[in-house]
């Protein structure tokens, strides 16, 4: 018996890493951010926030120099009213780019460290002996595809949004598949319709692996 997704176990603890959930916000057509780079409305406030009750359950949060540079996000854990939430996961920003140290990741309302590298098993390595036991995949989508080809992503929690891009970054890059059969499944856990009423609702989808016959 194989896992759908390859390198995934029923028990995260039986593995010398960290779980990894891979989080990220989509339209319907798979797009991540508009051709002009925008992303910042795809998902509704609430899915934002759920994203931001994820953060702070975890023990860190993966994104790429890339994602680093370009989005300079703060990846950190808020509530509502954008106050810090007692929990802040380490901020972790992966890959061989030298980064503007004035950026939002480098500010002190979390530890940041950078891990030099553009191998997930390398990265999970120096986290697990950090002592993280959960990590959150958030950004990029070339990061996404480099740890479902390292076959080491435990969960996936999508968010999907009511809208169509047609063109525009997609959530996840080529890792690899090139005919339907050798598709990626997952067993879907969850299906939750987050927000509503005075806000466009999105679709929260989480999917676990299961074994393939």
């Amino acid at each position: 018996m194989t896992d759908a997704f390859p390198g995934g176990a029923a028990d995260p603890r039986a593995r010398p890493r960290p779980h990894v959930t891979w989080s990220f916000a989509a339209t319907l057509d798979g797009r991540s951010a508009a051709s002009d780079g925008t992303s910042r409305w795809i998902s509704s406030p609430a899915a934002l926030r759920d994203t931001h009750r994820l953060r702070s359950e975890c023990d860190a949060i993966i994104v790429a120099t890339e994602t680093a540079s370009i989005d300079n996000p703060a990846l950190t854990a808020r509530d509502e009213l954008d106050r810090p939430l007692p929990r802040q996961p380490l901020r972790v920003v992966m890959g061989l780019r030298d980064l503007d140290p004035g950026l939002q990741v480098f500010d002190d309302a979390a530890e940041t460290v950078q891990i030099r590298t553009r191998e997930p098993l390398v990265a999970l390595g120096e986290l697990a002996a950090r002592g993280c036991r959960s990590v959150l995949l958030e950004g990029g989508p070339t990061l996404a595809a480099a740890f479902l080809r390292a076959g080491v992503v435990d969960e996936v929690i999508a968010y999907i949004a009511p809208k169509l891009l047609g063109a525009g970054r997609p959530a996840v890059a080529d890792f690899g598949v090139s005919t339907i059969s050798e598709a990626l499944a997952g067993q879907v856990s969850d299906i939750t319709i987050i927000g509503g009423h005075d806000e466009a609702p999105n679709v929260r989808i989480t999917l676990r692996p299961f074994p393939a016959i």
